[in-house]
């Protein structure tokens, strides 16, 4: 018999771990059987779906990285044709290739009961103002969060990313209740609200924030939730396991809960691959096991956390992460964007002008984070006139913004500016405080 949703999350681990099996035995008969990358992985490592007797197994099975999902973009990964797949999320790489993320119409009514249980498990209910104040498009969080709140039964205000005097208007206007928001957006937003003279506690209905999309300290959330007079959870995912509600923090906010019907969770040594014990801090890897169009099989998330071995005082069984500590590589995020560096380089490296020296600084101001990129240019190019540099600045930025998401401030110098290092150059100096 089917186990109903509002008893998943409490259900015994033995059933847990059943439900686990048969869908993990599932998935790796579908890709085996239908998706192009699998197909060949498993043929060169001499692996068949009878080989996966246990979910323990799962180490047996090869890693997937985001350089593989790149390497076989767009269709490499798919275990359905093109005309049972509904919806495509992309996200830029390092090589100029995106990782494409595909969904069928089961997998984003998958994703969104997923979202709904994590609104449902912190006390949403119909009946509460949700206002979306992430990014909608290419990027999973806003919609899926979106489609989640709708399944739930609360009224959404889809108002995206920015526009702070119009989401200020739709607060009070509607009375919203619930906001999803990155928080530095909500620290930004708290000093617009003072400039204005008006006290969220008094004058707005807010109760329940949900935080996401770039790391934060406990200190942050505090001060949140403070400001605000709510209550703020962390929320985690990724788009390669669906987007958001991956994981969520429950009313004990001690650690976010993986649901472990949908995804297979282990932790491994970053370097030697080895499965670490509850506990011991390392690289997050995931395996989806309740998705239709592009099951992904231990993919190495590059996120730093441990497993808790206690259960949790609120009852649910499935386990919990810490909060994300890091990152394995040296990506950093700028109001909610993943943004490597050498991604940076690429664009600054393809632009004529450019020589070779370049610093990105990450600074904070009015709680909103700040990407400059200082970069000297040609001194042919340099001694040219004041339009030609502007229009080159311009130039730079507007590449930047359309490939990565992400407005910086451009300052062009002379050659032999920037500090120089025979050992590795420092390329990223990142002075926000969290």
């Amino acid at each position: 018999m089917p186990v109903k949703e509002k008893d998943i999350e409490f259900l015994e681990r033995e059933k847990l771990e059943e439900i686990q099996l048969s869908r993990f035995k599932e998935v790796v008969k579908r890709v085996y059987k239908s998706s192009p990358f699998y197909k060949r992985v498993f043929k060169n490592e001499g692996i068949s779906p009878d080989d996966i007797r246990s979910v323990g197994d799962i180490k047996f099975l090869p890693f997937t990285t985001k350089e593989d999902l790149r390497e076989n973009f767009p269709f490499g990964f798919l275990t359905l044709p093109l005309n049972r797949i509904v919806r495509v999320h992309t996200s830029t790489g390092t090589t100029g290739k995106p990782k494409a993320i595909f969904f069928s119409k089961k997998d984003i009514d998958e994703a969104a009961k997923l979202v709904a249980r994590c609104m449902k498990m912190t006390g949403a209910r119909p009946g509460d103002v949700f206002q979306n104040m992430m990014s909608y498009g290419l990027f999973t969080g806003g919609l899926m969060f979106h489609y989640g709140a709708e399944k739930l039964g609360v009224l959404v205000i889809p108002a995206g990313a920015g526009n702070t005097e119009k989401q200020i208007e739709l607060m009070k206007d509607f009375k919203t209740t619930i906001l999803h928001i990155t928080p530095s957006y909500a620290l930004y937003l708290a000093d617009v609200l003072e400039e204005r003279g008006i006290d969220p506690k008094k004058e707005l209905c807010l109760r329940i924030m949900y935080l996401g999309a770039e790391p934060y300290s406990q200190k942050t959330r505090e001060k949140i939730e403070s400001i605000y007079g709510v209550s703020a959870f962390n929320c985690y995912g990724l788009s390669e396991m669906n987007g958001p509600g991956v994981g969520f923090e429950c009313p004990a906010k001690d650690g976010i809960h993986i649901w472990e019907d949908n995804y297979i969770l282990e932790v491994v040594d970053p370097l030697t691959g080895r499965s670490l014990p509850e506990g011991e801090e390392g690289e997050l890897v995931l395996t989806t096991i309740n998705r239709e169009a592009m099951p992904v099989l231990r993919y190495r998330t590059g996120d730093v956390a441990f497993i808790y071995s206690k259960e949790c005082e609120c009852g649910r069984t499935h386990r919990k992460i810490s909060f994300i500590k890091g990152r394995t590589d040296d990506m950093f995020i700028v109001r909610g964007v993943n943004v490597f560096p050498s991604e940076v380089e690429r664009i600054l490296m393809n632009t004529p002008e450019v020589a070779r020296n370049y610093q990105i600084v990450l600074e904070r101001e009015k709680s909103l984070d700040v990407m400059k990129i200082r970069v000297e240019i040609k001194r042919r190019f340099f001694d040219g006139s004041l339009e030609h540099l502007k229009a080159l600045e311009e130039r730079i930025k507007s590449k930047i913004k359309s490939e990565l998401m992400v407005t910086p401030r451009v300052e062009l110098l002379e050659p032999g500016t920037l500090p120089r290092t025979t050992g590795k150059s420092r390329r990223v100096i990142d002075k926000r405080k969290l």
